[in-house]
Parts: structure tokens; C-alpha cells; sequence
């Protein structure tokens, strides 16, 4: 497969997936979300679409760095390890926002935070850009872990 096209699906995965989620759950976001109790440090809903966007379009270009590499057991599960998070990612959006269950949605977010530091450590052992890539959004899953855990105890 030709390396540029390789690229922009790698890129095209998480940003799609992410667009899924993010169309199913809309109508949560403008009706029930804005009625909920939320701390002082909740960045106004502009800026998740953004930051979201810039954070997937870093996941793609990680993914496609560990597609660029030999196939060796080691890469096969940094892409299994990738899968997982990104379904994990892809969840919560359902859990939190079109299902309302703020508290269980804490606890999946804590899982895809470990599932990305398990992420950064497979890919740091076969390429370390694409680990270091992923730090953002692991600050960004951490800060959106407190977000989450603090909206489900003031709810």
C-alpha cells in the first residue's frame, strides 16, 4: 500500500470514530449536559471538538509510525493495545452522554488511562516518536479523568 495512503488511514480511523461518537451522543451534549452540576475548571464545550481532533489526528500518525515498522509479535500488540483504547475512547462517549452513566463512565475512563500508558509503553519498545506522540492524550485523559470524577460526585 502506498505509504502517503497508509498515512491517511491511519489518520482517518480515530478522527472517524471519533465522529461517530460524537454524532450519536450531540443531542446529550446541548440538552442534558448543560443542566448538569460541573466544577469551576470545565473548559467550555468549544474547545473539546478541537482538542479531540488534534488528539486523534496524533493517535493516526503514532499508529502509522507502528505500521512502518517489521512484523513482529511486538508491533501486533502495540495495534491490538491501540484497538482497544480506541474502543474504550469510543464508549465512553456513550456511557457518559448518551446513557448518563456518569459514575461507570469514571470508572471506563480510568481504564482507558491505563490502556494508554500500556499503549505509550508497547510503542515506546518499537518506536519512540510514535509513544511520545501520545502523551497528550494521556494529559488530556488525565485531566478529563478528574473532570469526569468530579461531575459523577457533584451529580
Amino acid at each position: 500500500m502506498n505509504k502517503y495512503l497508509k498515512l491517511a488511514l491511519c489518520i482517518l480511523t480515530p478522527l472517524l470514530i471519533g465522529a461517530v461518537a460524537d454524532i450519536a451522543t450531540a443531542t446529550s451534549i446541548d440538552g442534558w449536559f448543560v443542566e448538569l452540576n460541573k466544577p469551576i475548571f470545565n473548559p467550555p464545550n468549544y474547545l473539546f471538538g478541537p482538542v479531540w481532533t488534534f488528539l486523534y489526528i496524533l493517535m493516526g500518525i503514532s499508529l502509522f509510525l507502528i505500521m512502518q515498522t517489521p512484523k513482529v509479535y511486538a508491533r501486533r500488540r502495540a495495534i491490538v493495545i491501540f484497538v482497544i483504547q480506541l474502543f474504550l475512547n469510543f464508549c465512553w462517549s456513550f456511557l457518559f452522554f448518551k446513557f448518563h452513566l456518569l459514575c461507570l463512565a469514571f470508572i471506563e475512563i480510568i481504564v482507558i488511562w491505563l490502556s494508554i500508558i500500556t499503549m505509550i509503553y508497547a510503542f515506546k519498545k518499537i518506536n519512540k516518536t510514535a509513544a511520545y506522540l501520545q502523551i497528550p492524550y494521556l494529559l488530556w485523559v488525565s485531566f478529563a479523568s478528574v473532570l469526569n470524577g468530579t461531575i459523577c460526585y457533584l451529580n
